[in-house]
């Protein structure tokens, strides 16, 4: 291939060897590639020699060299499908009856846990779990529920918006209310529904506090409801999470969208150092808040105050998991630490 007289000879040969070649071994078969295919390979290096070629010859010697090409890529292909047919010929198939070691299964999130468990007590008594948007709007998840414009939780301080100057403003729900609000506009009382799903404020990460958590949230809207009914309901509820010796208690409160509002505490206890921290040395947790529906969120949503009233609860999975649990930091149900996980195999 070194000369202009030779080179014809040289590709005709190389063709030759190319047909020739063959293997049972995949290391064989990779040097054949590289020595034919690759970058500085044989048939590489007979293109480059095209430029000695007289220019009445290029025709006939072009056809060769792609001859060669195409013979040597062929070859690479029928090859190596021979030595995977043959391997897949030698599969040796393990004997299926013989016992195989136990390996360790996954677990079950305490969360979830959690979360399935208080969905069942609620279901158990009527209620229909429902689940609506991560990213909402500022009109469900504010102004159907009573929130006056200049209220604290529309600051940036509290609420993680997504385009604020858009019409509506997009956020990320810091509530699971704006579910609420989602099905009151689309459904006729009775209503009774519970609301569970991931929420988000822009707060400062602590033992006691995450930017993101969990709730459960519920609505019951009915003729005659009362707060007697709330405050049965959420005994039950309490004696059914936390057994029949629970002590709750019922505290005054404000939230724009129930008059009147409260908020529910279980006694924790103050046995060690960490009953003191968590409890802020009051030996109670609190745990949700609850109230009768404000009038003004039953007309946004276009039912008949004069007519209904209703009850609405908001409930931290991640507080009832620590309740339920005993744990004392909230930071450990995100950090994904597998020894802290395998605790909670079993069902709740």
């Amino acid at each position: 291939m070194s000369t202009v007289k030779n080179i014809f000879e040289d590709a005709r040969l190389m063709l030759e060897q190319v047909n020739a070649f063959t293997t049972t071994n995949k290391e064989e078969l990779e040097q054949f590639r590289i020595e034919y295919l690759g970058s500085k390979g044989k048939i590489k290096q007979l293109f480059a020699g095209m430029r000695t070629v007289a220019r009445e010859d290029k025709r006939a010697f072009g056809q060769l060299a792609n001859s060669v090409k195409q013979a040597a890529e062929q070859k690479v292909i029928q090859l190596r499908e021979a030595l995977e047919s043959a391997a897949d010929q030698h599969i040796e198939i393990p004997d299926l009856s013989l016992p195989v070691d136990n390996e360790a299964l996954g677990s079950r999130h305490p969360l979830s846990i959690t979360k399935n468990k208080i969905c069942q007590i609620f279901a158990q008594i009527g209620f229909t779990i429902v689940e609506g948007p991560e990213i909402e709007d500022d009109w469900h998840n504010f102004t159907a529920l009573n929130t006056p414009e200049d209220h604290p939780a529309r600051d940036m301080q509290d609420t993680f918006y997504i385009d604020k100057g858009a019409n509506p403003a997009m956020l990320l729900r810091t509530h699971t209310s704006s579910v609420q609000a989602r099905v009151m506009k689309s459904q006729e009382p009775p209503i009774r529904i519970v609301v569970p799903g991931r929420v988000y404020r822009n707060e400062t990460i602590s033992a006691r506090a995450h930017a993101q958590f969990h709730q459960v949230e519920g609505l019951y809207i009915d003729e005659n409801v009362s707060f007697a009914d709330l405050k049965q309901t959420l005994y039950y509820f309490a004696q059914e999470m936390y057994g029949k010796g629970v002590k709750i208690r019922l505290r005054p409160s404000y939230f724009p969208f129930t008059e009147p509002s409260a908020e529910m505490d279980v006694y924790w206890g103050l046995e060690n150092e960490n009953d003191y921290r968590i409890t802020k040395g009051t030996g109670w947790l609190e745990v949700l808040g609850c109230g009768m529906v404000d009038p003004a969120v039953l007309d946004n949503c276009g039912i008949d105050s004069q007519k209904y009233t209703g009850f609405a609860f908001g409930m931290g999975i991640d507080r009832q998991a620590m309740l339920k649990y005993q744990i004392g930091d909230i930071r450990m149900f995100f950090e994904n630490d597998v020894r802290f996980l395998r605790q909670f195999s079993s069902a709740f």
